[in-house]
């Protein structure tokens, strides 16, 4: 072969000149005529062939640059510029593993090479090899030590690594050198929220959207840190930017539908499901959504159908809220044929709600293990525990009530009392409320019983944990356990060296954070430990506290203005809908039948409700009318006086009446209830005991429905337990608040006492005080 002319060589390299000038200016389709002429020329032209390569990578032909670039090494392996083109076009393919080998091949040439080093991190990254990453990258800075971007991929590396005050530091350095670096700001973000640092977040995506206003990503991330800070009114503010920009992104029409509905603006908030429907009607978690604002709405039957929809596209809740929906209509034989259902998810592996697995009656060992993995889901990543010394003994105790519902509430009706008689000169009580503050006189009442109470409803859990390890907490008591607005998060960052579930929640939390659960001896007897995470701490009498200061309206309204007739027996039962079975409902209708006038009370509930418990009773023979609905009292005063209008409160098995047990016993009115077979089927019990009222509990339904027959028909037997329990109501222990006030701290106290000594939580009995 000649070889070519010097004139040729001339001509070549100027060409070469040409196309690299016009490359580097960014004029692609100059550049391109000018690789494609000098290949033309000379095919074997090694800078042509990887230059032309690297064009073609940059047009988006990545099959194209790899054999262009491929072609190039062959005719010079040891170009450290070819590996490294040849490295970044395997990376854009995603073929990690051989742009590894390519980058590792650059570094045989060259081994300190900065940016083969940072871009070998890179690629490590990619393939989840962190640590290998971050060494990568150190590397590369010892050689650039105020190089941004590798500062930046350390910290996502150290972030990766979960050591999160490390890549804050590496992200603040970025910002020293570069301030308005908007991928450091962005990641700087995150790294504060994994902190529970929800406020400098927030402060630091606002400085990113100064720079970057339309930045979706910066606006999602915004937005996310105002939910995490409960902050959901601002938070829809934000998505509605985002999809201002970017109407149809998937994340903020969810988001954004969820938030209408978390602010109780449902009916926008089933348009804005829908509208996401209408694209991806398969979506299983927005169907589940779109039927709790269904429910809210009343529009029960379209609920159900969200659910079912939702169900059939596997999504983990659903079963446990359509089997709830079903309780809560009476719909036994739906949810008879769904609890055989969940007992099959859960076997499988499946979310369930445990509070479903309560009212339909599984066995503990299933509601242990639904708590668990409940648990689970509301807490992703186990946080970072605080740790506490154990030596000291402190002159107070100070204890902190954990809350939503410091509010007019069951929870926040029951604990009133307890909260102002608690001895402050052994005890300093602290209250810390994520609930809604309702305005009402309960809520005040509270606010003032406390030595400190703190409204931290906008914070997020690691904020609330720091605010009680800050305050020096010694015991933490949780009183929502699972229930709604419960936020296992908090505790879950051990912020207190001992931490309690008590009063709401008639279950385990599932919970290892968790150390003891106050019950006593009746609810949860100490051979159902192996049901509980939480060590079993026995109260005297009654693990219920109730307030004995509860008014009572003296005026008590003529039978018929209330409901029920002026004549004939009134059984009566003001639980909600879900706890009434279909055993139960059986025995009142045989009571009914059997007592001549008589008439059942029930609270107030759906017209579902309503029309399904009237054709249940039809069906049992008995006169639907005979069914009567108490209407919703707002005056608490009045709804206790109007239990005098009753002869026999009826309690619910296997979901006992709990606060509407004290509320009839302290009215005066007398409760029949069976035993059932864990915690939340023996609370009526505990508490007719404590009453001094044991021979109104059963043991089996056959006798529950032979002792309500007697006490219906045996008008002074009636009499002498109604008098019974008035004689009782001043001086029984369910209602000596001053007395269940020391159980409660003497059991506060023996936990101290375990934990000082260096001991591990563990079960124990409170000894009566005289």
């Amino acid at each position: 072969m000649p070889l070519p002319s010097a004139h040729e060589e001339n001509v070549v390299a100027e060409a070469t000149r040409c196309a690299v000038a016009f490359h580097q200016c960014g004029m692609l389709a100059e550049a391109e005529k000018f690789y494609a002429a000098i290949l033309q020329a000379r095919p074997d032209h090694f800078d042509a062939l990887r230059l032309l390569g690297v064009l073609r990578q940059q047009q988006g032909n990545n099959a194209e640059a790899l054999r262009l670039i491929n072609t190039a090494l062959k005719m010079n392996p040891r170009s450290l510029e070819a590996l490294c083109n040849f490295a970044g076009v395997l990376f854009a393919l995603k073929h990690y593993d051989e742009a590894l080998a390519s980058y590792d091949r650059a570094l045989v040439i060259e081994p300190g090479h900065p940016e083969v080093l940072y871009n070998r991190g890179n690629t490590l990254l990619q393939l989840g090899r962190d640590e290998e990453a971050l060494a990568a990258f150190d590397r590369a800075l010892a050689k650039k030590p105020d190089h941004p971007e590798m500062l930046v991929n350390r910290g996502n590396a150290l972030l990766r690594l979960d050591r999160v005050p490390k890549a804050l530091a590496a992200f603040d350095r970025v910002l020293e050198l570069v301030p308005d670096h908007a991928i450091a700001l962005g990641n700087r973000g995150t790294a504060l929220k994994l902190l529970g640092r929800y406020e400098e977040a927030l402060e630091n995506y606002r400085k990113l959207l100064e720079l970057t206003p339309d930045n979706v990503a910066a606006l999602n991330d915004h937005g996310s840190t105002l939910l995490l800070l409960k902050r959901a009114e601002e938070a829809l503010a934000i998505f509605d930017q985002v999809l201002a920009i970017a109407p149809d992104q998937p994340g903020a029409l969810n988001t954004r539908a969820d938030l209408l509905r978390v602010l109780g603006r449902h009916d926008e908030a089933v348009d804005a499901y829908d509208k996401i429907l209408a694209a991806a009607p398969h979506n299983g978690e927005v169907l589940y959504n779109r039927g709790k604002s269904l429910w809210a709405l009343g529009k029960l039957e379209e609920a159900m159908a969200s659910y079912e929809q939702a169900r059939a596209h596997n999504h983990p809740r659903a079963l446990g809220d359509l089997a709830m929906c079903r309780l809560r209509i009476a719909d036994w034989p739906s949810a008879v044929s769904l609890a055989g259902a969940l007992r099959t998810h859960l076997a499988e592996g499946g979310l369930v709600d445990p509070f479903a697995l309560m009212a339909l009656g599984l066995d503990p060992s299933d509601q242990l293990e639904s708590s668990r993995r409940y648990v689970r889901t509301r807490i992703a990543d186990a946080p970072t525990p605080f740790v506490h010394a154990s030596a000291i003994r402190p002159d107070k105790l100070r204890i902190a009530y954990l809350s939503s519902d410091f509010r007019q509430h069951p929870v926040g009706t029951a604990i009133a009392e307890l909260l102002e008689r608690h001895d402050k000169t052994c005890f300093e009580i602290v209250g810390v409320s994520y609930g809604s503050n309702d305005s009402s006189a309960t809520r005040t009442r509270i606010v003032e019983a406390f030595d400190q109470f703190h409204d931290v409803a906008s914070d997020g859990d690691r904020d609330i944990a720091q605010l009680l390890n800050d305050r020096h907490v010694h015991i933490a008591v949780a009183l929502n356990g699972l229930t709604a607005g419960c936020r296992p998060g908090v505790l879950a960052c051990r912020p207190a060296a001992i931490q309690v579930n008590y009063l709401g929640y008639a279950g385990t939390t599932g919970a290892e954070h968790m150390d003891y659960i106050l019950a006593d001896e009746t609810v949860l007897p100490f051979d159902q430990q192996r049901f509980f995470t939480e060590k079993i701490v026995h109260l005297p009498d009654c693990y219920h506290v109730n307030d004995a200061t509860r008014r009572i309206s003296a005026y008590v309204a003529p039978r018929s203005d209330l409901g029920p007739p002026d004549q004939g027996f009134v059984f009566c039962c003001f639980n909600q809908t879900f706890k009434i079975a279909a055993p139960v409902f059986e025995v009142w209708m045989r009571l009914l039948a059997r007592v001549h006038g008589s008439v059942l009370w029930l609270s107030d509930m759906s017209d579902l409700a309503q029309l399904n418990l009237r054709r249940e009773a039809a069906a049992r023979g008995i006169d639907p009318d005979r069914l009567i609905f108490a209407p919703r009292m707002d005056d608490s005063a009045d709804h206790l006086a109007r239990h005098r209008a009753a002869d026999l409160f009826l309690d619910t098995l296997p979901y006992n009446a709990h606060s509407t047990t004290c509320d009839a016993l302290w009215a005066g009115l007398p409760v029949v209830t069976c035993m059932g077979n864990f915690f939340a089927g023996r609370v009526a019990a505990s508490m007719l005991k404590a009453a001094g009222l044991p021979e109104l509990v059963t043991n089996n339904l056959a006798d529950y429905e032979a002792l309500a027959l007697k006490l219906a028909s045996d008008r002074a037997l009636l009499a002498s337990i109604r008098r019974k329990l008035a004689d009782n109501r001043a001086s029984c222990p369910l209602f000596d608040s001053d007395r269940f006030r020391r159980h409660i701290e003497a059991a506060y106290a023996t936990m101290w006492e375990i934990y000082r000594r260096g001991e591990r939580p563990r079960a124990f009995r409170v000894e009566p005080c005289g």
